[in-house]
């Protein structure tokens, strides 16, 4: 399998940033990590092993990024206007940096973006940011309301960053809702082990695109189904395939 390391300069983040490509050709794969990782971790936890025929047919092509969740979602004692201005300076990294360094690697714009755990609620959060930016959302065991992380407060980028109130509130007449509408968007968590607290937000974010009439697959695996990396990697090549 082709693999590619990339350490560049990002003038947004104002820091070296990292990145690994495995594939040469085929629809570009974005990847968030897990709370806390790096562009290796995919890779570390069998993840890419799991779609390796897909990449060596030149199916897919993915690219693993890594996070600032230490600096923002996970500093949970730290000041919550610092952390969210982090959060915001990673996503317009995402949007406005790595997502054209991807389009001009691969000469594709037809961007899957996915990820596990935080991951998943990274995936979450570019997408219904910018639809204009992905063509599939798969997200799973991801959390999509920031108050997980920063309980009561809420400012105007906390708001931005969490999706179930920012969708809530979205007018009928917003061109996303029709974006949405011609997308693929698949989210996926269990109800086992460690899967609980996060479910509430799932199926608020379920009632919420149904009410704005946004199709979406909604997939809750079984009560023995846990947040762990031996289900995501089921789940992943699960619906690869599907989308493929």
């Amino acid at each position: 399998m082709q693999i590619e390391y990339i350490r560049e300069y990002s003038p947004i983040l104002d820091r070296e940033v990292e990145f690994k490509r495995y594939g040469y050709s085929g629809k570009p794969v974005l990847v968030f990590p897990s709370q806390d990782g790096n562009c290796n971790q995919y890779e570390e936890f069998g993840m890419i092993d799991v779609l390796s025929d897909f990449i060596e047919q030149g199916k897919i092509q993915v690219f693993c990024v890594g996070s600032v969740d230490l600096e923002s979602w996970s500093d949970l004692n730290g000041n919550p206007r610092y952390r969210i201005e982090m959060q915001e300076r990673w996503f317009e990294h995402i949007c406005y940096e790595m997502v054209p360094r991807i389009q001009y690697i691969s000469w594709r714009s037809d961007i899957i973006v996915t990820g596990c755990s935080m991951g998943g609620s990274h995936a979450g959060i570019l997408f219904f940011r910018r639809p204009d930016l992905f063509d599939t959302l798969i997200s799973l065991s991801g959390q999509f309301d920031a108050r997980m992380f920063f309980g009561n407060y809420m400012d105007d980028l906390v708001y931005n960053n969490s999706v179930v109130d920012f969708l809530k509130d979205m007018p009928w007449n917003h061109p996303y809702l029709d974006l949405y509408r011609q997308k693929n968007i698949i989210i996926c968590i269990g109800q086992g082990a460690w899967e609980g607290e996060l479910l509430p937000s799932n199926r608020e974010l379920d009632r919420i695109l149904c009410e704005k009439q946004v199709p979406a697959w909604f997939d809750y695996w079984g009560f023995d189904v846990a947040h762990d990396w031996p289900w995501w990697r089921i789940q992943i090549r699960y619906f690869m395939e599907h989308i493929l």
